[in-house]
């Protein structure tokens, strides 16, 4: 059975940091686009960060470049977000996400991806 699993998630005062980890099993996703999107209720997915299939590269959204960091670890089959100077309009469900097929000018569009976590909750408030 193939799974993603996120852990990390919490509650944090604004200016705080927090690391998701996303956890794969059941084959390996050293062939794939890993990537995080968020959620809050009534809105759709929104893209976060992606990593490549080798871990070289990565690709943020303009609403966390320079505050977020994605790192991909393809010996450990994990994808980490190292989440700086959070913000209360970054409190959403985080999801860990991985396509083989993504392709990179679509690599925003949740469609793209086969497996998904069951994501993990991010408060960031005062």
């Amino acid at each position: 059975q193939v799974q993603l699993v996120e852990s990390g998630g919490g509650l944090v005062q604004p200016g705080g940091s927090l690391r998701l980890s996303c956890v794969g099993s059941g084959r390996s996703f050293s062939d794939s686009i890993m990537t995080w999107f968020r959620q809050t209720p009534g809105k759709e997915r929104e893209f976060v960060a992606a990593a490549a299939r080798r871990g070289g590269n990565s690709w943020y959204s303009d609403a966390v470049k320079g505050r977020f960091t994605v790192s991909k670890d393809n010996a450990k089959n994990t994808l980490d977000l190292q989440m700086n100077s959070l913000q209360p309009e970054d409190t959403a469900v985080y999801y860990c996400a991985a396509g083989s097929r993504v392709i990179l000018s679509a690599i925003r569009l949740p469609r793209q991806y086969d497996y998904w976590g069951q994501g993990t909750q991010v408060t960031v408030s005062s």
